[in-house]
């Protein structure tokens, strides 16, 4: 580990950049290997990396870059082609760089044994055996046999980057006279966090400066009206008058120029604050080439990931939020969107898929979108998947429409994919997706068109600073909307109000839109209770109409008061999330403002239709779920009854699979979690003859086993398997969440 903290840092940062350029490069020279300014490039990021690891002693993450900068070497001299091969290779050897590094960062051991990783990259001497290139044959072998000692003065010389030579003669002819310059500095992001948050606060601070100025000015309007009652008796008592009238207006003037100059800086301020966090969304963007690559290679598919618009600015805090959810877009598309090359070839389509990643900005909103031109989305297999997870009933599925329905993808467990692995979240639905893009405050449209392909939408804010909020008062109290949630604010006639289902309902845009006091979701009183009969017939109604992913929904409030900027304070550790509430914030006048929750307010709408107490009773008092579990292993089959049992389930242990068939006949189960590999009768050979059996054609069934081979995968599908979990990376989160997905 390195000592020296500021060393450890600044050396984490930097091969962090190098070793990031050099997978770009690598992937981009297996599209067009005869790029030799690409390979330049490369080979002077493996060239600094050795050096920077050389500096501070680092022997193994040297080596390796030694490596990888003589293949490269090798390359630009025509003696090692770039074939997939090689790229594969020069890949695994950044793996081993990136744990090498988090292991001199952090002290944590990588597990890397460099003297196996560099026999695995020795690929540049079988490759040139193998070209039979004579003139340079004398010079390799010499170059292998010293290849693990250090560089000679005379190699050293001939890896000199052209920057080194500009260098090199520069000294030569002594010293450069001019100015020094530092062009461009490190920033730590919690300084630039602290910076972003202040500027808030002085942000708000501004906007009650501003306030302060209108009490002034209601004070010199009170007095004037004041100053004309009062009796006028004598010379000295106006002069007084005079005085304080003068007084007031310059206090006045001075507090407008004070409150102006302060605007100007503080926007100025926030500006470049902002301009500072913003990086470019290639920064995340470049992150998925590599993955999209290896995981259409192991899918057996053809797939290319096109990048549009990576050089789009993008919030710090956003890029961070946004990489696992644009991961779990991508493996989904990859897994379930693209079509294997002879699937789309019989559709007339190019055997390789396109993904397209694209980024874009409009004047207040971030837009990222995840397009695929595969097979689309399934509107009936999202719909029997809905059904099943009981979050939605028929009648009410009828009723939507199929962007509606497309959007039911986005609640936990609801999936059209028939078969869990560990490409796509084993089973976890994009409801993990939603979930971020509504804590960064964003909002998720979906597009899918069969056999044409699917588009995921996100529009997200341009900085999460500052956040624009409509202000409402509902029994004299203020709460906050955020302001890219509301579609349209409007005055409602009591007489336009109608029933549907149950629900008041009401005509936006000749679409039905339900309706809700505000009152009545935060449990307070309003003076505008129109759900609850409180107002007059004849009286227009002030109304918020929200939108997100679940929908739209119009609120009832008393009164509109502003829109304003305001910074979110969110909760502290040791205050539970409370329901329908995202934050709160101090508003211009002081005033503590409750920050609403736009999609806890359309969800508790939906709650409020459905008999929450009935459901809550038969939980209660319905048996335990219970499991069959069929394992050889003693010490697997007793964690996974732990485990299981911990979890509320009822478990039966079996040893083999003679046994658990048996003991299905005896009694029924919920579902069926087994090894494959047992004596007597494999967990293959199980579920093949449980799906023979009509009996048990539901039965869900659940493999958990050491074999992870594609092929493996593949024969557990085949075979009748529901879920497919390897024990290399068994979680019993994961485990848990597959049965509740299933059962």
């Amino acid at each position: 580990m390195i000592e020296d903290d500021e060393l450890r840092n600044i050396f984490k940062l930097e091969s962090a950049e190098h070793i990031q350029r050099l997978e770009d490069d690598f992937l981009r020279l297996e599209k067009d290997p005869g790029n030799s300014a690409i390979l330049e490039e490369a080979f002077r990021e493996a060239h600094s990396l050795k050096g920077a690891a050389r500096m501070l002693g680092l022997t193994g993450i040297e080596a390796i870059s030694h490596r990888i900068e003589d293949i490269l070497g090798y390359s630009r001299k025509g003696s090692v082609p770039l074939s997939s091969e090689v790229i594969d290779r020069l890949c695994k050897g950044l793996d081993a760089l990136r744990d090498l590094v988090k292991e001199v960062v952090t002290g944590e051991q990588s597990g890397v044994i460099v003297s196996h990783l560099l026999e695995q990259l020795k690929i540049s001497t079988e490759i040139r055996d193998r070209s039979s290139i004579a003139h340079e044959n004398n010079s390799n072998r010499e170059m292998t046999k010293h290849e693990t000692k250090e560089t000679s003065l005379t190699d050293q010389q001939s890896l000199v980057t052209e920057s080194d030579r500009s260098i090199r003669n520069m000294e030569e002819k002594g010293p450069v006279l001019g100015v020094f310059r530092i062009d461009t500095i490190r920033v730590e992001t919690q300084k630039l966090d602290k910076l972003m948050s202040h500027t808030g606060e002085l942000n708000v601070t501004k906007l009650r400066i501003e306030q302060r100025l209108e009490d002034i000015k209601n004070v010199i309007v009170l007095w004037e009206d004041i100053s004309k009652k009062l009796p006028k008796s004598g010379i000295e008592n106006n002069s007084k008058m005079e005085m304080f009238d003068a007084w007031l207006n310059t206090l006045k003037n001075a507090f407008h120029e004070d409150s102006s100059r302060l605007g100007r800086i503080t926007s100025e301020l926030e500006d470049i604050t902002n301009q500072i966090r913003l990086l470019p969304i290639s920064t995340i963007f470049n992150l998925f080439q590599r993955m999209v690559r290896d995981l259409s290679k192991d899918k057996g598919k053809e797939v290319q990931l096109v990048i549009v618009g990576g050089e789009t600015g993008a919030d710090k805090r956003i890029i961070e939020e946004m990489k696992d959810p644009l991961m779990h877009m991508l493996r989904n598309a990859v897994d379930h969107g693209i079509e294997t090359p002879d699937d789309r070839e019989t559709k007339n389509k190019p055997r390789t898929g396109t993904i397209t990643l694209k980024a874009h900005q409009t004047p207040v909103n971030l837009i990222i979108e995840v397009s695929d031109d595969g097979q689309g989305l399934d509107e009936e297999a999202i719909k029997r998947a809905a059904l099943k997870r009981k979050t939605i009933n028929e009648s009410e599925l009828d009723a939507m429409s199929p962007s509606q329905i497309q959007s039911l993808i986005f609640v936990s467990g609801v999936s059209t994919s028939t078969f869990v692995s560990d490409i796509s979240g084993r089973g976890v639905g994009l409801d993990v997706v939603r979930a971020n893009v509504e804590r960064l405050k964003g909002t998720i449209h979906i597009e899918s068109l069969p056999e044409r392909g699917c588009t995921i939408r996100i529009h997200l804010p341009l900085t999460l600073a500052t956040s624009r909020v409509m202000i409402v008062a509902v029994n004299n109290l203020k709460y906050a909307l955020p302001v890219e949630n509301i579609q349209t604010t409007c005055l409602i006639d009591f007489k336009n109000i109608f029933t549907i289902e149950g629900r008041k309902t009401i005509i936006i845009d000749k679409l039905p839109v339900p309706v809700a006091d505000l009152s009545d979701l935060l449990e307070v009183k309003g003076v505008n209770a129109v759900c609850k009969g409180y107002v007059s017939v004849s009286k227009r109604i002030p109304c918020i109409i929200i939108s997100t992913v679940d929908g739209t929904l119009g609120l009832f409030v008393d009164e509109l008061l502003d829109e304003q900027a305001v910074v979110l304070k969110n909760y502290s550790s040791i205050v539970k999330r409370a329901r329908n509430i995202s934050g709160a914030t101090i508003l211009g006048t002081g005033d503590v403002c409750m920050v609403l929750n736009p999609y806890d307010l359309i969800r508790s709408v939906k709650k409020k239709g459905t008999p929450i107490l009935q459901e809550k009773h038969d939980e209660a008092t319905e048996t335990r779920q219970s499991i069959l579990v069929a394992e050889d292993s003693i010490t697997v089959r007793t964690q996974m009854k732990r485990i299981l049992e911990g979890a509320g389930y009822e478990v039966t242990v079996a040893v083999d699979g003679v046994d658990a068939y048996n003991k299905l006949g005896a009694r029924s189960f919920d579902a069926l979690i087994s090894d494959i590999m047992m004596p007597n009768m494999t967990g293959l050979a199980l579920t093949e003859k449980i799906r023979q059996n009509k009996k048990y054609g539901d039965l869900p069934v659940i493999l958990v086993t050491s074999l992870s081979s594609d092929e493996d995968k593949q024969r557990g599908l085949e075979a009748g398997a529901n879920a497919y979990i390897t024990k290399p990376s068994f979680d019993q989160k994961v485990l848990l969440e597959t049965l509740r997905r299933l059962i």
